[in-house]
């Protein structure tokens, strides 16, 4: 009954908004809000389920929120909030059912699913019924702050804690004990373990080469000389490894002189790849990572489509007849022209404009030419998409840009708007809730809020001790 009312009362073209009086208008504009809000519990439903879905990859986006501002025309901030929000409600079954009955605004909500807990929610939709939005706000930002001084204060312990320290055990081995904040010492663990990889490609290679050794007095030589790893094999226990490994790194770093980390060659990623595997057929006997596996053809198609290449020419028994000189595949003039053209990923509704790759419509293993009219910007994201999900790319004799699905449906630069938009008051009365201009209404009585006892209230119940946050 409610609802028809709101109907048949509200503002129209006929009947402006500059008729109505001042009752009539706050009461429009508090029942049209907890309208909306009821709107909006919905909307999030739908999206939660989405998401839940992964429908929104038939699209080739990146995530739902990505979907949201293409589709729907949201701002990425607001999309990436309201699928942050829809995720959260699924856990906090007494927020989702105020904000569907329109008890609750969205904002109230918004600021709720940051810190609540399953413990926590009643709580604070106490704080919320009998406050305001900016009280529910107020709440979060101090609770927030408190959480971030006690990380703080916990993280500044444990630098002020870091220490190393050394000492001798009567059989002459030595014992260290290394206490660093989780960050640093993540950076020696990472260390170590390149560490032992990179030492057993060493064994690896000294036992290839002791397997056909040149004459007796080399092989003789070799085992005469002693080495920091002479007791070390494959069977060697992996903490055992380790140990060696942090001894290599420290010889490393003695045999060197330091220099700075910024000048430090950075990792690369080297792929070995016969032409013949570039082609359309993706045939050929060589495709893997170097020290590694093997990979797809299209993935090497990729890979080769915006990288450096170096050409190794074989005779049929496998003799090396000619090294090139590495160059790129796609010149540095031609990509700072082709970074100025397209000025980011060209895929629709991808708004990425870093860590972007140029693809070859025609890939040049197939003929396709280094040619700005043969060339588009992709991010690494939509770049896999054309490669290995299917996805495919075609240029018009007018230079625009067509992409398809995997199942051949055209994707539209700028999705269709919808045929038919409901109307508010339809989603209210299909959702069985009784909106009046009463429900959005706060019963805040004016009265200050005492900060530190809510705060304090919203720790014990998520679990905090005083002291510091959970675990």
């Amino acid at each position: 009954m409610e609802n028809r009312a709101f109907a048949a009362s509200a503002a129209t073209p006929d009947c402006p908004a500059t008729t109505l009086a001042t009752p009539d208008l706050e009461e429009q504009i508090t029942l049209l809000s907890a309208s909306i809000t009821v709107a909006t519990w919905r909307l999030l439903m739908l999206i939660a389920e989405l998401d839940r879905r992964s429908a929104w990859q038939q699209w080739g986006v990146l995530s739902c929120a990505h979907w949201l501002n293409w589709k729907c025309g949201i701002d990425m901030g607001a999309a990436r909030e309201k699928v942050r929000v829809a995720r959260a409600l699924e856990s906090l079954p007494l927020v989702s059912d105020a904000l569907a009955r329109g008890e609750l605004s969205y904002s109230k909500a918004r600021a709720i699913t940051r810190v609540a807990t399953p413990e926590s929610q009643d709580y604070m939709l106490m704080i919320a019924r009998y406050g305001t939005a900016s009280h529910v706000e107020k709440l979060v930002r101090a609770y927030r702050h408190v959480e971030r001084l006690q990380e703080s204060a916990r993280a500044r312990s444990a630098h002020a804690q870091r220490a190393l320290r050394w000492s001798f055990e009567d059989d002459g081995s030595m014992v260290f004990t290394v206490r660093v904040p989780a960050e640093q010492g993540m950076l020696v663990v990472h260390a170590i373990h390149a560490a032992v990889d990179a030492q057993r490609r060493e064994r690896d290679g000294a036992d290839r080469e002791q397997e056909t050794p040149t004459d007796g007095s080399a092989e003789t030589s070799d085992a005469l000389i002693p080495s920091a790893n002479s007791f070390d094999n494959a069977e060697s226990p992996v903490a055992a490894r380790r140990a060696d490994a942090l001894c290599h790194i420290a010889e490393q770093f003695l045999a060197h002189e330091a220099v700075p980390s910024r000048q430090a060659e950075r990792y690369q990623v080297v792929v070995h790849v016969d032409r013949s595997v570039l082609s359309g057929e993706g045939h050929g006997d060589c495709c893997h990572m170097e020290h590694g596996g093997a990979i797809a053809a299209e993935t090497a198609r990729r890979l080769v489509c915006d990288a450096s290449l170096v050409t190794l020419e074989e005779g049929e028994d496998g003799e090396l007849l000619n090294i090139g000189r590495r160059s790129r595949s796609i010149p540095p003039a031609i990509r700072r022209a082709l970074a100025h053209r397209d000025q980011g990923c060209r895929f629709p509704g991808c708004l990425n404009h870093r860590f972007v790759d140029a693809h070859h419509i025609r890939h040049w293993a197939d003929g396709g030419e280094t040619r700005m009219d043969n060339l588009v910007l992709l991010c690494r994201h939509h770049h896999g998409l054309l490669h290995e999900g299917g996805f495919t790319l075609e240029r018009r004799d007018d230079g625009k840009l067509l992409f398809f699905r995997p199942d051949g449906d055209l994707l539209p630069e700028v999705p269709k708007p919808p045929l038919r938009v409901r109307d508010i008051a339809a989603i209210v009365a299909e959702s069985g809730v009784d909106v009046s201009a009463e429900t959005p209404r706060s019963l805040w009585d004016g009265s200050r809020m005492d900060l530190d006892m809510a705060v304090g209230g919203l720790m014990g119940l998520n679990g905090w001790d005083g002291a510091r946050p959970p675990s």
